[in-house]
């Protein structure tokens, strides 16, 4: 299944805001305090299914970054790793 219209540009606007966040140097937790209005619209591209999100991350790499990460930290979650932060 092909990414629709609003799928590419969802990808693209995070995509976009994620060089300009890494062009700036600036670290995960930055990026990831960030990126945080950009959540609701990683939500439904999650929801589209692995293939719509393999196709968006091979056209947009730094939104395949950005989903690296939050993979990443869903994983430290998972693990307990960020269970006590405080």
């Amino acid at each position: 299944m092909a990414a629709t219209a609003e799928q590419i540009r969802i990808a693209a606007t995070i995509d976009a805001k994620m060089q300009q966040l890494l062009g700036a140097g600036c670290n995960d937790a930055v990026i990831l305090g960030e990126m945080f209005d950009h959540m609701p619209g990683f939500k439904l591209l999650l929801d589209s299914g692995q293939p719509v999100l393999d196709e968006l991350c091979d056209r947009f790499p730094s939104f395949y970054r950005f989903a690296k990460m939050i993979e990443n930290v869903a994983a430290a979650i998972q693990s307990g790793a960020l269970a006590d932060l405080t």
